[in-house]
Parts: C-alpha cells; sequence; structure tokens
C-alpha cells in the first residue's frame, strides 16, 4: 500500500502552536451527544473558518453513522488536516484511512494504553504485546498516509520509562506527532509538564510534542498551557471543553491566554481567527444541547458584562480597568452594563442615554430612586423596565394609546377562570371582565373587550428571565389584527400581569400603524431583556 503525497504535520516553531481542536470526537462523546453528519458538517465548516489546524472528525470504526460523518467532512472541508482516531488493530486502521482518503490533508491517530491499570484491566495485554501492537499499528497508519499521530492512553499514570519504550517504538515506526493524554485528569501542572518535557529527552527522533488534557480537577487549561512552557507544541482541546466527563482543555481558553498574556508565554501564538470564538461556541452549544454556563471564560454570558457600580464607572471611563480582552476580538462585541442593585449613577445614566434618554439633574435623581427601589426586587432590569420607569417619572416622548392600570384574576380547580382589567385610554378608564380557559386567556379577552380591538393570538411563549423568587416573567407574543402583525412583550414577577401587558403592546403597536399609516415591517421588536 502506497501512500499519496500530501502535507504532514504543520512545521511549527517555537512561536507557534497546533491547534488540534477533537469537539467531534472527544467532544461528541460526552453524554447525551450525538450529533447527524449534517450537524458534524456544520460545526467542521465553522472550525475551518476559526483556523483551527486539525480537525479530529470522528473516530470511524465505532460505528456506520461516525464513519460517513468522517467521510463527509473529508470531502467538504478544506484547510484543516482532517484526522480519525483509530485503536491499533490493523482493521480499525484501514477503515480509518477509508473514511479520511477524501481529504487534502490527512492523519490517522493511534492510540493504545500504556498504564498498568488500563493493561490489565481493560486490554489484558502485557508489556510486550503493548509495545507489538504500537509497532504494528503505527506502522500500518504509515503505509498510508507520512501524518501519523500516536498517544499512550493514560500517560499521565503511566509508567514513564515503559511509556517512553512504547513511544520510542512510535516514532521508529513512523509516528511524526506524539500526544501524551492527561486521559482521567490526574495530572498536575508542573508535574504533567515535566513529562512531557522529559519524554522530549528521552525519545529520539523528529516529532511534534502534543498535550490532550481532560478537567477532572479542573486543571485541563493550566496543565496545557504548563506544558506548552516547556516545549509542546501541539493542543488537543474542544469547543467550550466539551468532551468525556468533565470535558477537556477549552480551546478558547487556550487560545485567548496565549494571545493575552503573550508576554509571559514568550509571544508564542496559534493559528486562530479570535473573532470566530465566540460564534463557534454558539454553534456547538446549540447543535449539542449542551449549554455554556453564564460565567464561562471568553464565551460565557457573563464574560463581558459587569453590574458593579464600581466595575461599570470604572469600564464607562476606560474597558481596561476591568476588562483584559476586548470583546470584539473574541466576537463578543462590546462591553456589556447590566443593571441591578449594584449598579452605580454613571451606568444607569449612560444606559439611559444610549436608550435615547438623556436626563440630568432633579429628573435623573427622581428616575434613579425609583430604578434602586425597583432592582431590590426585581435583581436585573430590562430595557422595558427602564422605558417604564422613564415614562412614569418624567413622561415618555412616545404615545401609547392603552396603559394598564389595573388587573384582577382569578381562578382554581373548581372555578371558572376570570379576569378584571381597568385600562386608561387618554384619561379615560376603561373597564371589563372576561371568563376564559385560564387566567390569561380571560385577560386577553378583557382586554379585547375594554379595547374593541379583535384578532388572533398567533403565537405565545413565557420564560423566566433571573431565577428565585423574584423571577420575572418575560412573556412575548403576537397578535395579527386585519393583516396587521404585531409582536407584544410584558414583564412582571406575575405571568398574568406580564401576558396582559405584553397583549396590551401588541394593541398599541397595532394602533400605531394604523393611525400612522407606517409600513408594519419596520416597527422595531421590543428590546431585549439584558443589554
Amino acid at each position: 500500500m502506497a501512500s499519496t503525497p500530501e502535507s504532514v504535520t504543520p512545521k511549527t516553531d517555537a512561536d507557534r502552536v497546533i491547534i488540534f481542536d477533537t469537539t467531534l470526537r472527544d467532544g461528541e462523546q460526552s453524554p447525551g451527544i450525538s450529533l447527524d453528519e449534517g450537524e458534524k458538517l456544520e460545526i467542521a465548516e465553522q472550525l475551518a473558518r476559526l483556523g483551527v489546524d486539525v480537525i479530529e472528525a470522528g473516530f470511524p470504526i465505532a460505528s456506520q453513522g461516525d464513519f460517513e460523518s468522517v467521510q463527509a467532512i473529508a470531502r467538504s472541508v478544506s484547510g484543516p488536516i482532517i484526522c480519525g482516531l483509530s485503536r491499533t488493530a490493523l482493521g480499525d486502521i484501514d477503515r480509518c484511512w477509508e473514511a479520511i482518503e477524501p481529504a487534502a490533508r490527512r492523519r490517522i491517530h493511534v492510540f493504545i494504553a500504556t498504564s498498568e491499570t488500563h493493561m490489565v484491566h481493560k486490554l489484558r495485554m502485557t508489556r510486550d504485546q503493548v509495545k507489538a501492537e504500537a509497532a504494528s499499528g503505527v506502522a500500518r497508519a504509515r503505509e498510508y498516509t507520512e501524518d501519523v499521530e500516536f498517544s499512550p492512553e493514560d500517560a499521565s499514570r503511566s509508567d514513564f520509562e515503559f511509556m517512553c519504550e512504547v513511544l520510542q517504538i512510535a516514532v521508529d515506526n513512523g509516528a511524526t506527532t506524539l500526544n501524551i493524554p492527561d486521559t482521567v485528569g490526574f495530572a498536575v501542572p508542573d508535574e504533567y509538564a515535566q513529562r512531557l518535557a522529559n519524554v522530549r529527552k528521552v525519545v529520539k527522533g523528529d516529532y511534534v510534542v502534543s498535550t490532550h488534557c481532560h478537567n477532572d480537577l479542573g486543571l485541563a487549561v493550566a496543565n496545557s498551557l504548563a506544558a506548552v512552557q516547556l516545549g509542546a507544541r501541539q493542543i488537543e482541546c474542544a469547543v467550550n471543553g466539551l468532551g468525556e466527563r468533565a470535558g477537556n482543555a477549552a480551546l478558547e481558553e487556550i487560545v485567548m491566554a496565549l494571545r493575552t498574556r503573550a508576554d509571559f508565554f514568550g509571544g508564542i501564538d496559534t493559528g486562530i481567527k479570535s473573532e470566530e470564538l465566540a460564534r463557534t461556541s454558539r454553534l456547538v452549544s446549540r447543535l449539542t444541547g449542551y449549554p455554556v454556563q453564564y460565567n464561562k471564560a471568553v464565551v460565557g454570558r457573563n464574560a463581558f458584562a459587569h453590574e458593579s457600580g464600581i466595575h461599570q464607572h470604572g469600564v464607562l471611563n476606560e474597558r481596561t480597568t476591568y476588562e483584559i480582552m476586548d470583546p470584539a476580538a473574541v466576537g463578543q462585541g462590546e462591553s456589556k452594563i447590566v443593571l441591578g442593585k449594584h449598579s452605580g449613577r454613571h451606568a444607569f445614566a449612560d444606559t439611559l442615554k444610549k436608550m435615547g434618554y438623556d436626563l440630568s439633574g432633579d429628573a435623573l435623581n427622581q428616575v434613579f430612586t425609583r430604578f434602586k427601589e425597583l432592582a431590590d426586587r426585581k435583581v436585573e432590569l430590562s430595557d422595558a423596565d427602564l422605558e417604564a420607569l422613564v415614562a412614569e417619572e418624567v413622561g415618555d416622548t412616545v404615545r401609547y394609546a392603552f396603559s394598564l392600570v389595573a388587573i384582577e384574576c382569578s381562578g382554581g380547580t373548581n372555578s371558572t377562570p376570570t379576569a378584571s382589567i381597568v385600562l386608561d385610554h387618554d384619561g379615560e378608564k376603561l373597564e371589563a371582565s372576561a371568563e376564559g380557559d385560564g387566567m390569561v386567556d380571560a385577560a386577553c379577552k378583557a382586554i379585547r373587550i375594554a379595547t374593541g380591538i379583535d384578532g388572533n393570538l398567533t403565537d405565545y411563549a413565557v420564560t423566566s428571565v433571573t431565577g428565585g423568587v423574584d423571577a420575572l416573567a418575560d412573556v412575548a407574543l403576537r397578535f395579527d389584527v386585519d393583516g396587521v402583525s404585531m409582536p407584544g412583550r410584558g414583564l412582571s414577577t406575575d405571568v398574568v400581569e406580564a401576558s396582559a401587558r405584553a397583549f396590551l403592546n401588541a394593541i398599541n403597536r397595532i394602533v400605531r400603524v394604523r393611525d400612522s399609516g407606517e409600513n408594519p415591517n419596520s416597527v422595531s421588536r421590543p428590546g431585549s431583556i439584558t443589554p
């Protein structure tokens, strides 16, 4: 079997680290994740846009579906090396090659365990058998491609001398990358980094040393970076830190740590287009169903959000007072000022100004006092809350046809749900009552009666904006009247009241369109909950 000439492992130097992304292989092994071919292809294409050097597309022998997904990626995705994982069994390697062969640049990643625990209890092999397997597996892979990676599984718990014997065998049979996996997240930074440095001293040959760290002790990124300091020039990682158990080293954290602390790491960098990090994170989260924790480094929702008044004041004056990275550099847009009870007057006034309310003096003091009262109950305040505050305290330039004065509802398992509504319409009080299938339905019917506007409620969704006893109900809906379709949004600590406000919001928009004759498609949608 002769290999086709091709590009092999990217040549590295002291200033370049290869990013080997295993989101589609190790990441997909996370419990509950099962990506189909189309989803894996979509992620692979985004990884190529992100600029990863190697995509480990899957484990082709694992299933027919995995084989087809890897092959589809090999056929369609250009740029990165497309890698398939394989055990040392010759049939596994043949299958792996068949899957990745269509790629312009391809790699076979061969592995076998070298720790006593794995050899005795999983492989049931002797040391000599493991060495023989490593030799035959790597040699077979090298017949197909010049780019062969070898991993001694559970390396951080392996006998060092024996592991190096196996690694030397791999290099002698053609391996060009030696990956030293901390398979169970057992290592600590100094120990792990020194192990990799010692491998370089003991194992002779021309190869790249690679890391593959799991996060069982929360040290995956720290271990990987420590190894880079001592000579590792490939890091295996996954978007959002996905992977078995507690996951792998997080790609976004690795990339931005090297870039942000270039002074410490001597200018070592990657080829990653960092502005694609947030988009990649969101895509992977959406397709895998694994949410990104709010306080996740680099790509979390709160990574560049500030609520403390002191922090907000600093960031508004000079971003670098509390941010070591530019949010735009990782695709996160701009710093987010979150208004809550810890927020200060400076941030409050700045947020209002961006919304079009330029308040100062007594007017600002008056609204800020009410803001603090509401913030004690609602935790975070939305644009809608702020608009309501300004309207209540100093008046609003936007005219609303109907405003909610009062709402009373009742219902239960043995009674018909009812609602009574009081609205204000240019100083006139409009009152109505109605029964419904539930209290929300009854409230909406009462509003229809009071306003005299009827139509079809086509969409309705309610979510909790915050957690705990002060949780806000965020209701979003769409109301159609005579061909005019409008969204509405309402916020309250009570779901029925929030629904009534959302319904009334949509009706007011419809009235505004009717009165002005403007194009319904040009009317802005309700604002987001938090900037």
